[in-house]
């Protein structure tokens, strides 16, 4: 089923980066989600939650 999710803010992101973890790693899921908003992943969810396929 698809979850509703609000959209991330300036204050969630920069959140984020102050979270303890070694730099390389930051570095690697900072390129990853970057990526991922480019070249998003195909879903299987129509986008209407509780519709044939979702």
């Amino acid at each position: 089923m698809c979850s509703e999710e609000k959209p991330p803010t300036t204050g969630s992101y920069l959140e984020n980066l102050r979270a303890p973890m070694p730099l390389g790693r930051k570095l690697r899921l900072i390129a990853r989600n970057a990526a991922r908003r480019v070249f998003p992943k195909p879903t299987t969810c129509c986008g209407h939650p509780g519709e044939p396929g979702c």
